[in-house]
């Protein structure tokens, strides 16, 4: 199973890669941003074996490959779209819609139905993944920047 783990990982580095192309980053960021998907792959996978739901797995997967878009974006002093974008594409359920589109055509209303659902469960719970750790961020900063803000001088004791 270790394979199949690490194959996720590479096949998520290697299309971050190639959206990372597509959407013109260059050098250090296009690594980076590769680095990104593959940990959300890696992620989705791992947990997809430990036997947690689809649901589950996305949104762990949504929820590491923002927390480290949000570091790398911090290191590089980048906007943090540059990574997500990238790394989430692997994620998309671009599979799902393919499927409810055939159902419709093919007239399983039912079916197509219950595909449709899920597939906007899956980009729903990827959205919310992303927001989350965007959420969190925020508050972390503004946080810390108010604390700052209210630090005082040693020379404020020795009056």
């Amino acid at each position: 199973m270790i394979e199949v783990i690490i194959k996720a990982g590479i096949s998520a580095f290697l299309a971050s890669i190639g959206f990372g192309i597509l959407f013109n980053i260059r050098g250090k960021k296009l690594i980076l941003a590769g680095l990104t998907g593959a940990i959300g792959g890696i992620l989705y996978k791992y947990s997809l074996y430990l036997g947690m739901s689809e649901l589950v797995a996305n949104f762990l997967g949504a929820l590491g490959l923002a927390i480290f878009g949000e570091i790398f974006a911090r290191l590089c002093k980048t906007p943090v779209t540059t990574f997500i974008v990238c790394a989430l594409i692997p994620l998309v359920p671009g599979g799902g819609m393919y499927y409810t589109m055939l159902e419709v055509i093919q007239g399983n209303v039912q079916e197509a139905l219950v595909k449709g659902l899920e597939t906007l469960s899956i980009a729903g719970v990827l959205a919310l993944g992303i927001l989350v750790v965007s959420t969190g961020t925020q508050f972390y900063l503004r946080t810390k920047r108010a604390m700052e803000a209210y630090r005082f001088d040693d020379n404020f004791y020795n009056l």
